[in-house]
């Protein structure tokens, strides 16, 4: 099921929905994105998590015709937290995208990311032909989750995490969408 709410796609997924961020989420972005666990699982998230970055990233989020569009995963509609992680598609040349996603550490294991990655990708929103994905190859259940949804292992490559302040080895991965 796909909806229009305030220019960007409510997509339902069977245990949440992926929502539009919320100036409300600030908070839970907060504890969540300043955890290392999840800081060192992506390559922006910086550790510590400096004052005022968690509004940063809501008012980047919220900001109309950006480039990266960002979903909450939102489980309270089933009783659970209103942010569970965080899934975005950041739009790049010919029809394409890179999709990006960190899960809250509590919520590890149980096929959230999946659930959202899955949703994602049948929706479409972007109307891509392609959507591309990084993991870092140290974080195998990432790779999981991508080879679970159809997604195609490309090859190896590195990029640079912001918490480590290192250049880490990462899969690269494929999925067509037609």
């Amino acid at each position: 099921m796909l909806q229009t709410i305030d220019e960007q796609a409510t997509i339902a997924a069977e245990r949440m929905v992926l929502r539009s961020v919320q100036v409300s989420d600030v908070g839970l972005f907060a504890l969540h994105a300043g955890d290392i666990r999840v800081a060192e699982t992506t390559s922006s998230i910086p550790h510590p998590l400096p004052p005022g970055a968690a509004e940063a990233f809501v008012a980047r989020a919220m900001k109309p015709g950006a480039a990266e569009r960002i979903w909450v995963m939102d489980g309270a509609a089933g009783g659970l937290p209103e942010v569970l992680g965080v899934i975005s598609l950041k739009q790049m040349d010919r029809d394409q995208s890179e999709i990006g996603y960190w899960v809250a550490p509590a919520f590890w294991n149980t096929g959230y990311a999946s659930e959202a990655v899955h949703a994602l990708i049948s929706a479409n929103p972007l109307k891509n032909e392609a959507v591309f994905a990084q993991v870092f190859q140290d974080s195998p259940r990432s790779a999981r989750v991508l080879t679970n949804c159809g997604f195609a292992y490309l090859g190896d490559a590195e990029s640079f995490s912001v918490a480590r302040n290192a250049r880490v080895q990462t899969w690269t991965y494929l999925k067509k969408m037609s």
